[in-house]
């Protein structure tokens, strides 16, 4: 990639953040829009559970492919590829006639939507190239989560109360044509300097363990174990073949090379921790919101903000303390309030109570704010710039699959906890066991966060980088010869 100017990075920063925008804020207003959908399509429980999974876990499934694909066939591309399946998928979101077609149509838009994140977290990764400098483009992306975080239930709600929940995907039209444009003009092409190969057979293997794994969570309390096992033998075996066929590769779509560095795991299993809060927690406040307390969904949405205002405002503060001080502050920041949010709810009843669920709705907002940076950081530096597509991949994929894990097992316990009794009646007791799953998420990532960002981790990062870069170097020659 050319060296660009000052400005022309800064606007590249801008269209890549535009993706992220778009797909973030798909997620936070359609939660808002959940109740709304369940009357209007007759959903159960685990219905409303398959309008998100269908989209994080497609999302999840096909982000390390995206990203690959990307280093070696043009990040603009591929970027421009998944800004029009996108916009199209979201098109056809606002059409579906039934729970069934939208879905179907959600997966479209997930396809589309795992070649923006990943693709332009790489865009980033080899646009800002300092060390700081990175940190801080980073600190500005997570800070649109929370943009979106803050926009979402609000945009959500107000279309929901006017027009109705299948406005919400047409916001997605102009948005995702004026990033089309602007990428087309203004962003340049990049690609790995060696081309990696597919791997078909262990995409297929990451598709049957997340596709196997997350029906085997939702239908669970509605089904009998002769429906469920059969699918978690096959998230099992699939399991087994990944790590038994992806290190015979030479270029597998998984590299478990990766994992033997510390703050490299550590990322992955953080994000996976603190997506999948994320994803319950957003998932039980807008039930108990609207089918509890009664709110329309533009006051569900207000009662959200503030949930949405910390993350905002906590995103560009952590990274640039993870610039100056690194990711272990952040993430123990963002551990402990995370956890003591969630222990609000599961020990004290918090959202029986305006001051209380206010308060943990604060302390989560910015536990979130804090961990989405450092996650980023940790898993793209130290790696060869090469790799810094499947990198950036594997963390996004930590985050989808975190997301769609967490829906799919907070939507399982509150669904077993209720059983034929109403959410008013049942929900507060039904949702306990959820709210100390979310403190444990949250715990995770404070333990975590100090254990894989220490002296002895950061050495395991350089050798795991080392090992990577001198594996590709005789290959590359290889190649040339």
């Amino acid at each position: 990639m050319p060296e660009l100017s000052h400005r022309r990075r800064l606007l590249v920063l801008a269209i890549c953040c535009m993706s992220l925008l778009l797909v973030s804020l798909d997620v936070t207003a359609l939660n808002v829009a959940l109740p709304s959908m369940q009357r209007d399509l007759r959903a159960t429980t685990s219905g409303l559970q398959w309008t998100i999974d269908a989209y994080t876990l497609v999302l999840a499934s096909l982000l390390m492919l995206a990203g690959s694909t990307a280093d070696r066939v043009g990040r603009k591309k591929v970027f421009m590829v998944g800004l029009i399946v996108f916009t199209s998928g979201s098109l056809l979101c606002s059409l579906a006639p039934s729970l069934e077609a939208l879905v179907a149509f959600r997966m479209i838009q997930a396809v589309g939507g795992s070649m923006l994140n990943p693709v332009a977290m790489s865009i980033i990764t080899n646009t800002f190239t300092g060390a700081r400098e990175r940190a801080r483009a980073i600190g500005v992306w997570g800070a649109v989560v929370g943009i979106s975080m803050a926009a979402g239930p609000l945009i959500g709600g107000l279309l929901v109360e006017s027009v109705g929940w299948r406005s919400i995907f047409w916001v997605n039209l102009p948005v995702g044509l004026a990033a089309l444009l602007l990428t087309l003009r203004f962003v340049p092409e990049s690609r790995a300097p060696r081309a990696r190969r597919p791997d078909p057979v262990g995409q297929l293997l990451v598709i049957a363990l997340f596709g196997s794994l997350t029906y085997a969570i939702i239908e669970a309390p509605d089904s009998g174990p002769g429906t469920v096992l059969p699918f978690a033998v096959v998230a099992f075996v699939a399991l087994l073949g990944l790590l038994r066929y992806e290190p015979r590769r030479d270029e597998p779509l998984i590299d478990l090379r990766f994992f033997r560095s510390a703050p490299f795991s550590g990322a992955t299993v953080i994000a996976i921790s603190a997506f999948a809060a994320l994803g319950g927690f957003l998932f039980l406040s807008t039930l108990y919101l609207q089918n509890v307390r009664g709110l329309d969904a533009l006051h569900a949405g207000l009662w959200m903000l503030p949930m949405a205002v910390p993350t905002f405002l906590c995103a560009p503060l952590s990274g640039r303390l993870v610039g100056s001080r690194g990711p272990r502050i952040p993430l123990l920041v963002a551990g402990l309030a995370m956890t003591v949010s969630a222990v609000l709810f599961a020990a004290f009843e918090a959202e029986t109570s305006n001051v209380t669920l206010v308060l943990g709705y604060v302390l989560f907002g910015i536990g979130f704010g804090f961990v989405n940076a450092p996650i980023t950081n940790t898993a793209v530096s130290g790696m060869p710039r090469a790799q810094a597509g499947v990198a950036a991949a594997v963390a996004s994929t930590s985050r989808q699959l975190g997301q769609t894990l967490g829906v799919a097992v907070i939507g399982a316990v509150l669904a077993s906890g209720i059983g034929s009794s109403s959410y008013r009646t049942a929900f507060v007791s039904a949702a306990r066991p959820g709210w100390w799953i979310l403190a444990a998420c949250g715990l995770a990532v404070f333990v975590l966060g100090a254990l894989t960002n220490g002296r002895w981790a950061r050495r395991t990062a350089e050798h795991t980088a080392q090992r990577l870069e001198s594996a590709e170097v005789p290959e590359a020659a290889g190649v040339t010869s």
